[in-house]
């Protein structure tokens, strides 16, 4: 899944924190992919993750108005890639669990089990 991950990035996107660019990312995809599948695989089994992986460098992006109005701006936040990375691992292993107990009560439902 990190190939996967670290293959599709967007490299159009902001290199974030940790000063790397997301095209060097991809483009070693093959060569960098196991230290950090250690790393996430360790984060995912004691619920922790690194420190540094949650720091974010917020930055206000003036969206439309009057530029003395705070509401008229949104935060950006600038975050490391490999907690991008994490940050899509859970989302999928979330994804994937909601949609297959969806399955699992709709047959349920169907089999007058429940």
């Amino acid at each position: 899944m990190v190939s996967h991950l670290l293959h599709h990035f967007n490299t159009h996107k902001s290199m974030g924190l940790g000063g790397i660019h997301t095209r060097i990312l991809r483009e070693l995809a093959e060569v960098l992919t196991k230290p950090p599948s250690i790393i996430y695989q360790q984060s995912w089994l004691t619920g922790e993750v690194p420190v540094d992986w949650k720091l974010a460098n917020v930055t206000p992006i003036y969206k439309k108005g009057w530029k003395e109005d705070l509401g008229n701006y949104r935060p950006v936040s600038l975050t490391l890639v490999p907690g991008k990375v994490i940050e899509q691992i859970i989302l999928s292993a979330i994804t994937w669990h909601v949609q297959d107990n969806q399955a699992w009560v709709h047959e349920r439902q169907v089999s007058g089990l429940t």
